[in-house]
């Protein structure tokens, strides 16, 4: 018996993150549970992405950047690939891929019509589990597509638990574990329970298969599965390692090729069996549709169970390299138990400070989303626009259209994905968030994405950090050095070292993107920025990445202040590195020079008289420049307004010791430049322990805005701070502009208009990462005022907090979305369909009723939830 671990690093995990190579993280839950819709399988003249490679395309068409599967695993490079296939002996087609509505179909966008749920996992992927939820009668695609095609934006979502599918609890619950018995050694665990009142067949078919790398390139070789005499399965490649798959079920071992059926599709020729062989054998009876030599590069084992009622049947499998294991499920049942007990272990310590045990379950369901939501994602730019050798050429179309100008981006990395549905594809500043969250676990990882994110084949060459696939040119908040900072911070205090070589390596990076920003989104060198819709969606009355007409403009009161932001964390982090190399001491003062030339600018914009903050209103807006001159704020009070909170810092006396030269030129610039002095606030006053504040808020101002934003009536829900204020409910925000009325009012929850696709909505509802930011900023400013500065919370409450208190009030109030409540119910869930005491991690929160809406699987920037519940809140 070893002893208690006392820190994560101590546990037999925590040893694995430690090990020096990372074997262990070669192979994981790698596979999107979505490729086909994406961008990059758009070879179209119009860009139409949804309708390019579409869901039923998917079986029977090879994807070319990637793959996808029902708890899908596959190595690094996406070589070699495992999932999951079911067929209940009445849909139409094998249940390969999770099914859902595409941008049109759905009546608030794209949207999965699936029950799952990742359960667990540990950040090496030694352990993993997730449930993902069968019908025993058919799946109701077409009722899904129709009912939803019926609805307008003003109705909510039909879901599959509508559809009356899964009543008589007519369904199997069927839990996918993976364990590995060494780091290239995996072994997989299907357990498929009947939930139902009667006993009910079920046919599983466990695939495996390679990536089609052979069809783009003429002479390019071709992987091989091929059938031994024992039922195994071996794959093999020319001078490269063989492995040997495993099932200890007696079944059919199907072959087929994961080449497209172009016979099927486009009429044109082709060899099979192809990539629907396995479906067209299983569903159709086919014979011909799979390999009769028991050869291809796609394998399943056709494997029937009777599972009796309310029982469960137990399938094993094992990948390993051929020679390993000759008897694979000797100690399979003890490799499992192993590596769960581990997993307790890991986690037993991560949570130690955590005593209610619904919270414990929360936390560790959302880092297993998080660690679920790690995909391996091709996409090469300037093959994609130009077509490959072996391939018909693209439309010359594409040539000017989406990415074009992005042919430096070359990703084959594995990177965590916002959702791996809904968004299989990274996000920039939701990337930055989820860092904060996987650093509990993974700070190594976290690190390693944040570096890659700058690298030469992600940043542009003019400094632009990519966006997404949709259009990698559009601009998202710039949070990276936020996230680099936090990360450096948590690893710090995790591992008892700081990494400032890390620091360092993305601070000279973020410089550029930091200089692109100033050369591009402050077109006359105001200081004021227009970044476009800053990851914002439908938040303004305007769509703000479009030319506005007649010559207008606006200044943005948020990409301002996440600029005044941006100087505030690369002084910060020059200041940190400045400790130990006084080299950096000047790249902070550049910063915090940065930083008073923007807080002047929004206080008199361009010398007009007129900032950013509105004193009638106590609030920060957007402002309109009208073609004819006028200038006039575009008064919707949303997120947009309170942005600017996140702008604090705080520097001890501390700073100023070590650093003689830093405090010398701030204090020759505050005495030289006092216009620009006089807007830090109480510069000249220390706080709590001898402290001073960087901030756009003086103490009056922050109360001004804090009551807006503590009041019930306005911004504070029950379940964290809304995106806009409910006074816009009855009072919409309302402009007449060039001959149009525009406007923009309070809904909590689905999106009512098509604005961005009308997939998300900022137009109320509660988003986890500013409500993190906000949490964050105050306790920056409870550090400077201390104990003594208090605000009423909730506003007309009587209840006086200082900003500590109101940080840990809004921290409650957005774990209360997840938590258990007095009748055992959790807000966020919806009524139909949760399984067991499975926890969904959505998009965002209802104002209201805080019911999770938007993508619903992991989206990962509510997995800060882990983070809240880690320190209490």
């Amino acid at each position: 018996m070893h002893a208690k671990p006392r820190s994560l690093l101590d546990t037999v995990e925590g040893q694995r993150l430690l090990e020096t190579g990372g074997a262990w993280r070669r192979w994981g839950p790698f596979l999107a549970e979505r490729q086909w819709g994406t961008v990059r399988e758009d070879y179209s003249a119009d860009g139409d992405a949804w309708n390019a490679f579409f869901f039923e395309h998917a079986r029977s068409r090879a994807y070319r950047w990637g793959e996808d599967g029902i708890g899908g695993f596959c190595d690094e490079g996406m070589r070699w690939c495992l999932s999951l296939a079911l067929w209940n002996g009445r849909d139409e087609i094998l249940k390969e891929r999770l099914f859902g509505l595409n941008n049109e179909q759905g009546n608030h966008g794209e949207d999965v019509k699936e029950v799952y749920h990742y359960v667990d996992a540990t950040p090496t992927h030694s352990y993993q589990k997730m449930v993902y939820r069968y019908p025993q009668d058919a799946f109701p695609y077409d009722e899904l597509v129709r009912v939803n095609g019926e609805r307008s934006r003003f109705e909510r979502e039909y879901e599959i638990g509508d559809t009356g599918v899964f009543a008589d609890d007519r369904f199997f619950d069927v839990t996918i574990e993976y364990a590995k018995a060494a780091p290239d050694d995996i072994l997989m665990r299907v357990t498929v329970k009947n939930a139902g009142a009667a006993a009910a067949s079920i046919h599983l078919l466990p695939q495996v298969w390679a990536r089609n790398t052979w069809s783009w390139k003429d002479g390019s070789e071709r992987p091989v599965l091929e059938r031994t005499a024992d039922g195994d399965v071996l794959a093999l490649r020319t001078g490269k390692k063989t492995w040997r798959w495993s099932v200890d079920r007696e079944g059919e071992r199907l072959f087929c090729e994961n080449e497209t059926n172009a016979p099927l599709l486009f009429g044109s020729a082709g060899l099979g069996p192809f990539k629907d062989g396995v479906n067209d054998y299983v569903v159709d009876g086919k014979t011909d549709a799979v390999s009769a030599r028991g050869r291809g590069s796609k394998a399943a084992a056709h494997i029937r169970l009777e599972v009796p009622a309310a029982a469960s049947l137990e399938t094993r499998l094992r990948w390993r390299p051929d020679g390993v294991a000759m008897q694979p499920f000797a100690d399979f049942n003890a490799i499992f138990r192993q590596r769960i007990e581990e997993a307790d272990e890991f986690y037993g310590v991560l949570q130690g400070g955590i005593k209610n045990q619904d919270a414990r379950r929360v936390q560790r369901q959302a880092i297993a989303g998080m660690l679920w939501s790690k995909q391996v994602y091709y996409f090469d730019v300037p093959t994609w626009l130009n077509g490959d050798p072996a391939q018909p050429k693209p439309p010359t179309e594409r040539r000017s259209g989406r990415n074009a100008d992005w042919h430096h981006l070359n990703n084959a990395d594995v990177i965590s994905m916002p959702d791996t549905w809904e968004y299989p594809w990274y996000a920039a500043w939701d990337l930055a968030f989820h860092c904060v969250s996987l650093a509990l676990v993974d700070s190594a990882f976290a690190k390693n994405q944040l570096i890659l994110f700058t690298r030469e084949w992600f940043m542009h060459p003019n400094g632009q950090l990519p966006a997404y696939e949709w259009e990698f040119g559009d601009v998202n908040p710039p949070v990276h050095a936020w996230a680099a900072l936090k990360v450096y911070q948590m690893d710090r205090e995790r591992i008892g070292v700081a990494d400032t070589d890390f620091l360092k390596r993305i601070f000279h990076k973020l410089m550029l993107n930091f200089t692109w920003w100033v050369n591009r989104k402050d077109n006359d060198g105001r200081n004021i920025f227009q970044g476009g819709f800053l990851g914002l969606d439908n938040i303004s009355p305007f769509n703000r990445s479009e030319v506005l007409p007649e010559g207008a403009s606006i200044d943005q009161a948020d990409g301002t202040a996440w600029m005044a932001m941006y100087a505030l964390n690369l002084m910060r982090i020059a200041l940190e590195l400045a400790m130990t190399d006084p080299v950096y001491e000047d790249m902070a003062t550049k910063f915090f020079e940065h930083f008073l030339s923007i807080a002047g600018a929004m206080a008199d914009v361009a010398g007009s008289g007129q900032g950013l903050w509105n004193e009638a209103d106590d609030f920060f807006y957007d402002v309109l420049h009208n073609g004819d001159g006028r200038i006039e704020p575009i008064p919707a009070r949303s997120m947009i307004g309170l942005i600017p909170i996140f702008a604090v810092e705080v520097l001890d006396q501390a700073v100023f010791d070590k650093l003689p030269e830093f405090s010398k030129r701030l204090h020759w610039f505050l005495k030289h430049r006092p216009q620009l002095a006089n807007l830090v606030p109480r510069w000249t006053e220390p706080g709590a322990g001898e402290r001073s504040l960087l901030s756009l808020l003086h103490g009056d101002r922050l109360k001004k805005l804090l009551r807006r934003m503590l009041d019930e009536q306005e911004f504070l829900s029950e379940f964290g701070v809304r995106s806009m204020s409910k006074v816009h409910l009855e009072e919409p925000c309302s402009l007449n502009f060039a001959g149009m009325q525009v406007d923009a009012g309070y809904t909590p929850g689905e999106a009512q208009t098509g604005l961005f696709g009308g997939n998300s909505n900022w137009r109320g509802p509660i988003w986890m990462p500013v409500n993190f930011l906000l949490i964050d900023s105050l306790r920056k400013f409870h550090a400077y005022f201390g104990d003594d500065y208090r605000v009423e919370c909730p506003v007309g409450s009587g209840v006086m907090f200082n900003l500590e208190e109101v940080a840990h009030e809004l921290s409650r109030r957005l774990q209360s979305l997840f938590l258990k409540d007095e009748n055992g119910r959790r807000p966020s869930v919806k009524s139909v369909s949760s399984v067991d005491d499975h926890v969904l991690f959505h998009e965002y929160f209802h104002g209201d009723t805080g019911e999770g809406l938007g993508a619903s699987h992991q989206t990962g920037w509510t997995g800060l939830i882990a983070n809240l519940l880690d320190d209490g809140g």
